[in-house]
């Protein structure tokens, strides 16, 4: 097992209503997860809504397998002008 620690930001933050602004969640794994599989079945989240994804302070795509203690922060698309 592998214990990760995952941020949501702005409109995902609804999929992590227990986090209060600015904590992350703690999520125990198997090794071998990806963070694909993270925002699909740990957290619901559609892939449409998430346009980028960072692990440890660098952007990772969705294949990307995960390591104990690693740190996963999740934003959507932002829009603006």
């Amino acid at each position: 097992m592998i214990t990760v620690e995952v941020r949501l930001y702005a409109t995902l933050r609804k999929y992590q209503p227990e986090a209060e602004l600015g904590e992350g969640v703690a999520f125990d794994l198997a090794e071998g997860t990806t963070v694909g599989e993270v925002v699909d079945r740990e957290l619901g989240i559609p892939p449409r809504e998430v346009k980028v994804i960072f692990v440890n302070g660098v952007s990772r795509k969705s294949d990307h397998l995960l390591a104990d203690g690693d740190r996963v922060a999740i934003f959507p698309p932002v829009g603006g002008g």
